[in-house]
């Protein structure tokens, strides 16, 4: 089976399966609050996350694995604000999102059986993501993790990128 049949396949498959919920959700009282958009609707980014990853999987393309991720961690953002009902947490949060990169990487590394590399590149643009979402945080009202302090991780993020290509050259 060639690459474009597999993709029909997997969306006419998503697109069933979508329909199906749509149609039980209307016959099962249940349900409703599952489909409910006013209350639930972060959960559909979070589904479009997860059928990205599911296509990717289906039709052998590893590196689908990095928007799934992207789009399923906005998706859980979007939920949690959703939820707390703390919407102003987006000045500080979107720091995360270079984080959900590194996440797809590590697991696109894994899917190609290249865990190694994989895991030392994600997990860079992971803390690098969740250096910058504590310090954005501090001072934009995420909490005071660091206090005053948070200019500390500034000067630490800066001597690592000095550092970093002696370290990474041996």
């Amino acid at each position: 089976m060639n690459r474009e049949t597999r993709s029909n396949l997997v969306i006419g498959l998503l697109l069933i399966v979508l329909g199906g919920w749509f149609l039980a959700g209307q016959f099962v009282p249940g349900l409703k609050f599952w489909i409910n958009a006013e209350k639930s609707w972060p959960l559909f980014v979070i589904g479009a996350g997860l059928l990205l990853l599911v296509l990717g999987l289906l039709t052998q393309t590893a590196e689908m694995a990095i928007p799934a991720c992207i789009v399923g961690g906005i998706g859980g953002l979007l939920y949690w604000q959703n939820t707390t009902g703390n919407w102003d947490s987006w000045a500080y949060a979107w720091t995360l999102i270079p984080g959900f990169v590194g996440v797809g990487i590590m697991l696109a590394g894994l899917l190609r059986g290249q865990g190694s590399r994989a895991f030392r590149e994600g997990g860079g643009l992971i803390l690098v993501s969740l250096v910058l979402f504590v310090i954005f945080g501090s001072f934009l009202g995420g909490g005071a993790v660091l206090g005053s302090y948070w200019p500390v991780l500034l000067i630490l993020l800066g001597l690592w990128l000095l550092v970093r290509p002696w370290v990474k050259g041996r």
